[in-house]
């Protein structure tokens, strides 16, 4: 009977995740529980995030302690009908923690990082998913990498293949964005889809990835399958024009700190290493003059300078518009169809699980 007791275990966020740890557990033992209900939050070296059910039935035990690190793969809880005996529940708690204590989980070898040619820039990117539709391309915003992705690449990779790339400027791409403008950066999304030799895809784009995107579809339409836009530049003219200029000249932690926290509705998700990740990249050679580039491209004095629903106007393109209601980059527009996620403007990383159920797919 054992086959029908399924086990919850800790998730792999991010490549380079290989440890985690449960801060607090919403659900207790003999808890009913429906697939994507928040079960606990999970705190890793990069970011903290919250655990959602992978399947439904009774939690029949929690099996990991608040505060213990423990591998990716390791068993957090197991559920299984009543009907299913205590003796058979302790003999899988007893096998998960001692292939625990064997030491060998947490050995998965981390996805390659890929790096392609486009209009003579070198653009990195990681691909997981081996599906067999047209493959989903996750482009991330002003200052962010494909790592921003870490809650969302790997459940969609389940059912399609899924690149997330560096756009030129950031992560382990090249440094070079040219002029820094929006046509430049579509371009390099549709470079992208033929170095990689699709022919369609679904775009997904957060922030200013979500308003190239929607420029990469005006440019070439039949290349889209759907867009899905996450707080996209460009639906109105407010933004923090002080955040993006303050971190496009942030050179220290005591300058970038306070700036991430409006990234954020719940501010505890910045950890002291992605504090560190971003003063690394902030450190490169190029990479000042990249996002000097791209706030000049974003804003007009201290408006938005793009209009992404004029981009798309004419474009029969599926579009969904996905906002979190806590955003302090970029507030939620007025007269926009949208769906909305309890989260601030990296909604991707707060509710992921909420974003990955509007996804235009």
């Amino acid at each position: 009977m054992t086959e029908r007791i399924q086990k919850v275990t800790m998730p792999k966020w991010g490549l380079s995740m290989k440890t985690g740890k449960v801060i607090e557990w919403f659900v207790a033992e003999g808890d009913t529980i429906a697939k994507g209900d928040d079960l606990a939050d999970i705190e890793t070296e990069k970011i903290a995030g919250t655990l959602e059910s992978p399947q439904e039935g009774l939690l029949r035990r929690i099996v990991a302690d608040t505060g213990v690190e423990l591998p990716v793969g390791a068993t957090l809880a197991l559920v299984a009908p009543a009907e299913v005996s205590d003796e058979e529940i302790e003999s899988v708690v007893a096998e998960a923690r001692a292939q625990l204590e064997s030491g060998e989980l947490g050995g998965e070898d981390e996805p390659a990082v890929r790096t392609v040619e486009v209009d003579g820039r070198s653009i990195s990117y990681v691909t997981l998913g081996a599906g067999d539709g047209d493959p989903v391309v996750l482009v991330h915003g002003f200052g962010g990498d494909k790592n921003s992705w870490l809650f969302v690449q790997q459940p969609l990779s389940e059912s399609h293949t899924v690149h997330a790339l560096d756009l030129p400027g950031h992560g382990q791409s090249g440094k070079d964005v040219g002029d820094g403008s929006l046509d430049t950066l579509a371009g390099t999304v549709l470079g992208f889809l033929d170095a990689v030799g699709a022919a369609r895809a679904h775009l997904v784009g957060h922030s200013l990835g979500g308003a190239v995107v929607a420029a990469a579809a005006a440019r070439a339409p039949d290349r889209v399958v759907s867009l899905t836009l996450l707080a996209p530049a460009g639906y109105g003219k407010e933004a923090d024009a002080e955040y993006l200029r303050g971190f496009a000249a942030a050179s220290s932690r005591r300058e970038l700190k306070p700036l991430l926290g409006r990234l954020f509705a719940d501010e505890s998700q910045i950890t002291r290493q992605l504090l560190d990740d971003l003063l690394k990249y902030k450190r490169l050679d190029g990479v000042a003059e990249a996002l000097a580039a791209l706030v000049e491209t974003l804003l007009d004095g201290d408006r938005q300078a793009i209009d992404t629903p004029a981009l798309l106007a004419g474009v029969s393109v599926p579009v969904t518009v996905v906002w979190g209601s806590a955003d302090r980059i970029l507030p939620l527009p007025d007269g926009v169809k949208l769906h909305r996620v309890d989260a601030g403007h990296m909604l991707h990383m707060e509710a992921a699980g909420e974003v990955l159920r509007q996804l235009s797919l």
